[in-house]
């Protein structure tokens, strides 16, 4: 920096004095030379008069053409060796008397100087010429008789040249120019060099200052305001620049804290190993925080109850019992500030060290309470989350406070982000395992289950059972006793059957009364053991109606056994499901194991059922049946639900007779294109123009070509898909949703529409909701045709019409068997009704707006009463 003043001082001084001296030599030398030009003016006229005067003295006494020649030599000799030269020029009127002289031409200065008496002075290229005429007087007219008094006689003319006497004066001016500028220069280089050393000491410091400067901590040592420069005006520039980097202190981030922001963003994406262990995300969390903002530790508060709260307290280290006992104090009373959070009777508090290895300094009381920063809502957030805070001493500091805030408020959205994603996640897994009644494994898990069993009972040659139970009359009690009852009636029995298993034995609820059983390494003989176990069990309990009688059950119970009745998870579910038929066809309350006779029957009928679904499909006899749906506000018909039938010997055969048959066969999606096509024939031939529901299979979502396959049968038949509605049920288990969702949107795109048939009845149903697409919602009918004896079911009925109008979808109530069901539908707002009172499945297609005979009928005598 010294360098660079001393080179600009220098140059400075040097180049002003230059410019001086160079306008000052110029007008010198330009003033110089003009009075030279002025005295050289003087000078020549001087000659020129003289040589007049000389000329006229001669004449006056007279002169001879000899005397006339030797002073015009003389004239022309005696400035010989000078800077002037003199010629005389005879004007005409003398010429006309006395004859021509030997003189040059005249040129035009002479002419115009013999045409008027006037003198002519002129400068060209450094030479001075004066044109001087000779005008006649008195005296003169005694010998020019032919002139008169101010006539021009003739002209003498004086040439002075200048150029040695100016260039005489130019060369000393050069001498003397440089001269004086090594002078200057001089001078210039030593000012300029005293001027460096004064500052360059003072400035060397301030360099060194800046050089330090790394993070904003360090400019508090760039003290510019102490700096002497040895110049008032510099001296205070740098007093301005000192205050400027003290308020730079004061709002400037360190790029290392800009840096950590960016880290710590980066971990704040959500993922599945921090919705699984959201506490440890929080220690490694700390742990970073730390490397730049040195923290003691990071609290966590969430509401779990409605008087219960729970405290999360973070270390970086192992902090001493007394500082731990401190810290949930003070937290303790900072909590008590806020009204609202009302901890102290439910407040759990744990302790989290996220390096154990390293102990932590004891922190006085002063200092957590100062260094502590913490955000505390008035309501709990996502995740239940009202507060969190963190201890470090760089909440001292005013800048760094900023981003402790915002690291503390995106914290707070995060954190309670990961707690709510976990709590729901668990939620989510427990209900898409578990029956929310009974706390049992539900339907879904007990396939799974089976298959799994079926799978290492192979790899290790055991036998196992499966076991299929059904309580005797429980349609009894719900109607005598109230679906509420029925419900703790069921999870009471849940509770007495498991007592009676053995350790390993896999419970699920199946569906309504109807419950199942995986026995692990049981032969038929054990089975039937444990088969007696439960019946016991059931027959012994009793529970208390709301009217005080005790009502008791009894259960008929059937068993298969792996391999000797299956190796099949639907074949061994089908035997012991046909052997709990044959329990209660024998007289209920007792237990059926398969026979010899018994599998030969089954595999007979399941024959002719493979059988009858095979000819069916190869003979053309399947047909398509119609139920009506009407709109609940006007009874008028606006939809038909599709139906698959058989007509086999005179007979229709309903799909619950042989569609696990077809399945099992891997044809139902071939039965299920022949029943659309004939239904959209239908649809064309009888002109209808109302929605059409279609039941869709499972098989569906693995089948390539079934969506190019339904748009073109829909476009042969002339049908809008926006008139075609696909219905989704609980058997596209969880398991498929990935598949289910990527199924739904290509059919959505095509302009088909979707329903959800018998919501209500499983936790899947809900998923279907928030992932699809879904345009109508069919209410279980379990809670439609009781929603006027319990209030239980009436109150779900009303949770998901008011969850259906939130999301903008239409309800259909299923099971409405009367007029009362249908009026109570219609009072709660639903928009549809479908059930045996609206209509049964018909081959026919009722006309869009009208409505069936029967409902006809008895509205109008409902009307009459």
């Amino acid at each position: 920096m010294a360098r660079t003043l001393k080179g600009f001082g220098f140059a400075t001084i040097t180049t002003v004095a230059v410019i001086v001296f160079l306008a000052t030599t110029l007008a010198a030398s330009l003033l110089y030379e003009r009075l030279i030009t002025e005295q050289a003016r003087e000078t020549s006229r001087a000659i020129a008069v003289q040589t007049f005067n000389t000329m006229f003295e001669v004449m006056r006494k007279g002169w001879t053409r000899e005397d006339l020649a030797r002073f015009l030599d003389s004239a022309r000799t005696s400035f010989q060796g000078t800077a002037h030269r003199v010629t005389i020029y005879r004007g005409p009127l003398v010429e006309s008397l006395f004859g021509a002289i030997d003189q040059p031409p005249p040129d035009a200065d002479v002419t115009a100087a013999l045409a008027g008496p006037a003198e002519i002075v002129r400068e060209d290229g450094g030479a001075l010429r004066y044109v001087y005429p000779l005008v006649a007087r008195d005296e003169c007219l005694g010998c020019h008789v032919n002139a008169t008094v101010g006539q021009t006689l003739g002209v003498i003319s004086v040439e002075h040249d200048l150029r040695p006497i100016t260039n005489e004066v130019r060369q000393g001016y050069v001498v003397l120019f440089i001269g004086f500028a090594a002078a200057l220069v001089a001078v210039a280089a030593i000012s300029a060099a005293v001027f460096a050393r004064r500052i360059r000491k003072p400035i060397d410091a301030v360099r060194e200052r800046i050089e330090q400067v790394e993070v904003v901590k360090d400019l508090s040592r760039l003290d510019l305001e102490s700096v002497d420069l040895g110049f008032d005006e510099i001296n205070d520039l740098f007093q301005h620049m000192g205050a400027l980097v003290e308020r730079m202190r004061a709002i400037a981030v360190d790029k290392d804290i800009l840096e950590f922001e960016i880290k710590i963003l980066g971990k704040f994406i959500i993922t599945s190993d921090i919705v699984r262990d959201w506490k440890r995300y929080i220690r490694d969390l700390l742990i970073d925080i730390d490397e730049i903002l040195p923290a003691y530790s990071l609290f966590t508060i969430f509401k779990v109850d409605d008087d219960a709260h729970e405290l999360d307290i973070f270390w970086t280290g192992s902090p001493t019992p007394e500082t731990r006992s401190l810290f949930e104090e003070i937290i303790r009373a900072r909590i008590a500030e806020h009204t609202h959070l009302d901890m102290s009777p439910k407040l759990h508090i744990e302790h989290v060290v996220a390096d154990p290895t390293r102990q932590l300094d004891p922190i006085p009381r002063h200092a957590i309470e100062l260094q502590t920063k913490s955000l505390l809502l008035d309501t709990p957030r996502i995740g239940g989350v009202v507060g969190i805070g963190m201890q470090s001493i760089m909440a001292e500091d005013s800048v760094r406070l900023i981003v402790i805030d915002s690291i503390l408020t995106t914290m707070l959205n995060v954190v309670g982000s990961v707690k709510a994603i976990s709590r729901y996640t668990k939620d989510l897994e427990y209900y898409a395992t578990r029956d929310p009644l009974t706390d049992l494994f539900n339907q879904r898990v007990f396939w799974e289950l089976l298959e799994y069993e079926i799978m290492r009972a192979g790899r290790h040659g055991y036998h196992f059972a499966v076991v299929v139970i059904d309580l005797d009359n429980f349609k009894t009690v719900n109607d005598l006793h109230g679906h509420e009852f029925g419900d703790r009636y069921l999870q009471a029995l849940a509770v007495e059957m498991h007592q009676a298993l053995r350790q390993g034995d896999l419970m699920a609820r199946y569906g309504g009364d109807e419950f199942t059983l995986i026995l692990p390494e049981t032969g038929e003989e054990q089975a039937y053991l444990v088969a007696q176990r439960l019946l016991q069990h059931v027959e012994r309990m009793s529970l208390v109606a709301p009217d005080g009688s005790t009502v008791k059950a009894t259960t008929s119970i059937g068993v298969a056994v792996f391999p000797d009745h299956g190796n099949d998870a639907r074949d061994l579910f089908m035997v012991a499901d046909n052997m709990m038929y044959k329990a209660k066809h024998e007289g209920k309350n007792a237990i059926c194991i398969a026979s010899a006779d018994d599998m030969v029957g089954l595999f007979r009928e399941m024959g002719e059922k493979s059988q009858l679904v095979m000819n069916a499909l190869a003979e053309g006899c399947i047909v398509p049946f119609f139920q009506p749906i009407c709109d609940a506000r006007n009874s008028r018909i606006v939809i038909h639900e599709l139906l698959m039938r058989i007509e086999a010997d005179g007979r229709i055969i309903p799909a619950g007779e042989f569609i696990e048959v077809a399945e099992s066969l891997g044809i139902a999606h071939k039965m299920d294109y022949m029943l659309i096509e004939r239904a959209f024939a239908a649809v064309k031939a009888q002109g209808y123009g109302g929605m059409l529901f279609i039941n869709l299979s499972p098989k569906a979502l693995i089948v390539g070509e079934f969506i190019s396959r339904i748009q073109k049968l829909a476009q042969d038949a002339g049908i809008d898909p926006q008139r075609i509605v696909f219905e989704i049920t609980e058997r596209e288990t969880v398991r498929n949703i990935t598949l289910l969702e990527k199924f739904v949107m290509a059919l959505k795109l095509e302009g088909f529409k979707f329903a959800i048939d018998d919501f209500g009845s499983g936790f899947s149903s809900f998923q279907y909701v928030k992932r699809f697409p879904i345009d109508y919602i069919k209410i279980e009918g379990e809670f439609i045709r009781n929603m006027l004896k319990d209030d239980k079911d009436r109150a779900l009925v009303q949770s998901i019409i008011a969850l259906a109008r939130g999301l903008g979808v239409k309800t259909i109530a299923e099971y409405v068997e009367d007029l009362e069901i249908l009026d109570a539908a219609r009072r709660e707002g639903i928009d549809f009704a479908q059930g045996y009172f609206i209509g049964k499945p018909h081959p026919q297609l009722l006309p869009v707006g009208s409505t069936a005979a029967h409902m006809q009928q008895e509205i109008a005598s409902d009307a009459i009463a």
